[in-house]
């Protein structure tokens, strides 16, 4: 439900966006919006409050965002709180930000290994997407799990490669006693 949310919402203004030629301004507002919420969550509390009356959260977002964000943003901002949806915010941000990274050509790749990779190998990892996929640019991010035992696991959006140790050892565990079931 809530990818749903997000993907309702954040089209709208996403096409708003692109009908405007507006994508990168929009982008930019929209990380820093981020930031700010993020620094601020006792404003998520007040948003999301059910004591606080519609009107007053309205008045709250002119009062913090009239000026400082695009009209059309603040508009917008209005409109998730005029609708209940404030909850989903971040969802629908990120929707956001992905459309327009999408349609920039940039992908997000999320790279796991048992080991943390040196920068050569990094870039090795990032020229291997590039070259594999359609995206222009990549915007990768690294991290580290050891449970893995060695190999790696690669998430662009909803595709996953899992070329773990873990997940091998996992595989043929499974076949060995779905194998030794079946004898019996």
């Amino acid at each position: 439900m809530a990818k749903l949310v997000s993907k309702t919402y954040g089209e709208a203004l996403f096409e708003l966006a692109v009908e405007e030629g507006r994508e990168d301004s929009l982008l930019e507002e929209i990380m820093a919006l981020k930031k700010i919420l993020k620094e601020n969550p006792d404003f998520e509390k007040l948003m999301n409050h059910p004591k606080i009356l519609k009107e007053d959260k309205l008045a709250v977002l002119d009062r913090v965002f009239k000026g400082e964000l695009s009209d059309e943003l603040t508009g917008f901002l209005r409109i998730i709180v005029t609708k209940d949806r404030y909850k989903e915010i971040d969802a629908i941000l990120d929707y956001i930000i992905l459309e327009i990274k999408k349609k920039k050509g940039i992908g997000i790749a999320y790279v796991t290994t048992a080991v943390p990779l040196n920068e050569a190998k990094q870039k090795e990892v990032e020229q291997k997407l590039l070259a594999t996929t359609a995206f222009k640019k990549m915007e990768m991010h690294f991290q580290v799990e050891e449970g893995l035992i060695g190999g790696v696991i690669i998430r662009i959006g909803d595709r996953v490669v899992d070329s773990s140790i873990r997940t091998k050892l996992y595989e043929m565990r499974r076949q060995l006693l779905k194998s030794s079931e079946s004898k019996q």
